[in-house]
Formats: C-alpha cells, structure tokens, sequence
C-alpha cells in the first residue's frame, strides 16, 4: 500500500518512522523496511524498539496509570465506543492493510477489523458490569472484594492475527484500569499496534496510557524483566512462550500464554462426506494454516479415510495460491522464507519417513501449494509438529477409543472438534478429549472473540482471555473489611 492509497487514519503511523507513547516519538534503535508478503515490496519503514525505550514507556505508562484507573467508568468507556466507530468507518482501508501486511486474503482483513469493533465495544461494556461482591461476614462488619487493576500489563503479540490477537488483551487490560506497553512482531507492526495506537489516539486515550513498541526478542525479554510491567500477556509459539514464563516468573509477574496447537477433527463414520471435507480443508488451509486453532490432525474413521482423502484432494487442487489480498487468489503466501522452510522440511520429513503425498508439496516464493499427506502415523513430524502451513495431515481409526487415544496423543490442548450426525456420541467422545476448546460438528478454528479462549499444556498455561475471562485476567481481587470502631482483643 503506498502511502497515496491510505486515508487519514493509517497515513501518520505509515510515515512518522515513530514509536507511540500517546506522542509520534523518535527510536533509539533502527528503523526497518515492513514488507508484504505476497508481492516482495516493502509496505512502509518501521521503527524497531530497543530495550531502553521499554524502560522508558514502562515508566511512563506507571506513572499515566493511577489518573486513568481513577476515571470514572463511564468516561472510560466512551474512549472504547468512539474508538470503535472510527474503526467502522475506516473499514475498508483497515481491512485492506491487515491484508496486505499479513499474506490473507481480503476477507481474513476484513474478519480482523469486524472482530476489533467488537472488542472495542465489549471492552466499553466491561465497565458497565460489576466491579466486585459484597461477602457475608460477622455482624457489624462490611466485607467485600473489588477489582483492582494490575497496574501496567505488557502484550507480546504475534504475525498472524495481529490486530485481533492485540486488541484482544490492549481493550480489556485498558477497560480494567491497567496502562498497556504493546510490543507487536516486527513483521506486523501496523497491524499489530500501530494501528490501534491511532484508533485510540483519535478516540482521546489519554497519553502515556498506551505504547506501542515493535522489536525483536531482546524487547520482549525487556519487557518481561521491567520492574514496572506487573503483567504479561503473549501469544505466539509454545517454544517463546516457555522463554517467555522463565523471564516473567523469574520476575514475579503474572503471565497469561496463548501458544500453539495440534489440534484434532475427529470424523466418525457417520459423517457426511462432502460436509466434512468442507469443514476439514476449512479448518486446515485457512490462512494457510498460520493459526493456531489449525486442524492440524484429520482423524478420520478407516471405513471413509480413503474417500474423505480424495474429497481433500479435489478440493485442493480447486484452491488458487497467490495475492489474496487483491483478490486474485484463495489462498496467500506464509509469512516468510524462514516459516515457508520449516513446513516444507515438516512435510519431506514426512514422506521420507512413510506417509503419502496425495497433492501439492510445492512453492513458489513464499506461495505453498495447499497439500494432503495420507497414511501420517505418530513418530512422523506431521503428526507431532504444529505445521503453521497449509498441509491437511489424514490419519485413520478403528475405534472411538483409538480416536480418542490419538487425540490425545500430543503435549498440546487447545482446540478439537468432531463430525458426526450422532451428536450424543461425539459428545462422549469430546468429554474424553484434552481441550481448551470443543466443537461439535464444526471444524477447529471456530472462534469468537467473546468466548473465554484459553488451551491446556503446551498450548498455553490453563487461563482464558475474552468475554467472561477477560475480568479475571487483567485484575486482581482486593479485600476489603470496614468497621465503625476497632474491636478490643485479648493483647
């Protein structure tokens, strides 16, 4: 997008070559191209953060935060609803850009921006809800506990779905009165921070409140250490978010991880067909598979595995692969050489090791062909890898008890789901499974950004973000006692 194609919102974050700390600020690290994926050209030039400036805004967000939790609900919320229209008519120009700086397709652009509105308006709605609980206690006292914010929450966000996977915890950690230090992946500054950075400077944010600071891992370890950041938010990869906890833990901080996944789709013999096709390649190709609640195993029952493989097949080879985001093809390119690499090794790795390749297992530049790999047993990285590409991974079972067994065959748990017409059944089975999510005849990536989302394992640390959740993360319990006059105790 050059800069003559944007509109007022997007221009002074695409030019300024800035951080944000309510203020368009000078780095003291470098500055770096951002470039689109699926065309090689550079989308604008990034300041990258260094760890000085995290010590620097985590100072500052400290300091900005007593006034704003201070700030009467209402007041609060309307920073919320005015950031959320101003979303809504810059639609199209938002969702254009998520589309281009991420690889997907226009409609993934467009998803992103729509579930941002959402967050922006149940985060308003957050601070209409109540704010603690009045607790039965011994007469002629009053005991109850409220909600107090943490004080400065730091989110590490990823490439993905970078303005869902910010706004996610930046909304709701804001709405609970926490100041927000905001490190997106340097791949998706805009997307990732940037952007919001502008939603929330047109709204009237208050300044020091938020920072937005893209940067390499030395900024996110910063941040983690920084005296002043009390919370962690990350999403991303199991592997950084392992480093992530040491750090955070080491330093007392409280950590909310959303990581990676290898998540089942369970097709029972009863399923239709095309239907479960459908919802396979669905839940396997979309995005190019750079999602973390991926259907990253297709369990299907042996008596069809051979007839739902050839359905996956068809469709495919119907797929096109290239500039999604002008429209010219379903399916975008990974994110870069590095990811595009490791899928392809995933994918040889696999076949050298015995499993079929029914179609694809090919590239162009960063552009993988959507592939089917049949005959995937455990011990093949197919199997045990989150693939974060488009590889649909076909694995047959004779018995419920073996689908459930290989399920439940991974150190992940976050997202499965079964197809089957018997819904009771897919139920028992589903109860079996170790999930954060569950989906009854749906695929794994089905989502909403008002449900509490959350994984077990290696997919993350038991907790949930969103909707009910997000009260439980971004603040913490207080109790309070009040008395007319001190009692008289025996010393």
């Amino acid at each position: 997008m050059s800069v003559s194609e944007t509109t007022h919102l997007l221009q002074r974050a695409l030019e300024s070559e800035c951080l944000f700390n309510g203020d368009w600020i000078p780095t003291s690290g470098s500055v770096m191209p951002v470039i689109e994926p699926a065309t090689g050209e550079p989308l604008m030039r990034c300041a990258m953060a260094s760890p000085a400036d995290i010590a620097i805004a985590s100072r500052s967000a400290a300091l900005a935060q007593p006034a704003w939790a201070a700030l009467g609900p209402r007041e609060r919320a309307e920073v919320f609803r005015k950031a959320a229209d101003l979303a809504q008519r810059s639609f199209a120009e938002l969702a254009l850009y998520v589309a281009r700086e991420t690889g997907g397709g226009l409609y993934k652009g467009e998803h992103e921006v729509r579930e941002a509105i959402v967050l922006l308006h149940q985060a308003a709605g957050l601070l209409s809800q109540p704010h603690g609980l009045v607790l039965p206690s011994a007469a002629g006292r009053l005991s109850y506990a409220r909600r107090q914010p943490h004080g400065v929450v730091g989110v590490i966000s990823p490439f993905n779905f970078p303005l869902v996977l910010s706004l996610r915890s930046v909304a709701p950690a804001l709405a609970a009165g926490n100041a927000v230090v905001l490190k997106p992946d340097p791949q998706t500054p805009v997307s990732g921070g940037f952007l919001i950075a502008r939603l929330f400077e047109e709204a009237g944010l208050p300044k020091g409140l938020l920072h937005v600071l893209p940067g390499a891992a030395p900024v996110g370890e910063a941040l983690c250490r920084d005296p002043n950041v009390r919370m962690i938010a990350f999403t991303g990869s199991t592997a950084a978010g392992r480093k992530v906890a040491e750090v955070a833990g080491r330093n007392l901080k409280k950590v909310a991880l959303e990581l990676g996944g290898k998540n089942p789709l369970i097709i029972l013999e009863d399923a239709d067909l095309d239907l479960a096709a459908s919802n396979a390649a669905w839940g396997a190709w979309l995005h190019q598979g750079q999602i973390c609640m991926a259907t990253g195993l297709i369990l299907a029952h042996e008596s069809i595995a051979a007839s739902l493989t050839r359905k996956l097949v068809d469709k495919a080879r119907a797929l096109t692969v290239g500039n999604a985001a002008r429209g010219e093809a379903a399916l975008g390119p990974l994110i870069n050489q590095r990811q595009l690499q490791r899928v392809h090794e995933i994918v040889s790795d696999s076949l050298q090791a015995g499993a079929r390749l029914e179609t694809g297992g090919e590239y162009d530049q960063l552009f993988y062909q959507p592939t089917v790999l049949s005959g995937v047993r455990p011990g093949m990285r197919a199997f045990e890898d989150e693939i974060f590409g488009p590889v649909a991974t076909v694995v047959s079972f004779a018995s419920d008890e073996e689908a459930i067994e290989l399920a439940n065959r991974t150190e992940y748990g976050l997202s499965a789901a079964i197809i089957s017409p018997s819904v009771g059944r897919a139920m028992a089975i589903g109860e079996r499974l170790d999930c954060g999510l569950l989906h009854i005849n749906d695929q794994t990536v089905a989502d909403e950004c008002i449900n509490p989302f959350g994984g077990r394992g290696a997919s993350g640390n038991g907790g949930s973000v969103g909707g009910p959740a997000d009260w439980d993360e971004y603040s913490q319990w207080q109790w309070v006692t009040v008395k007319n006059t001190p009692p008289i105790y025996p010393f």
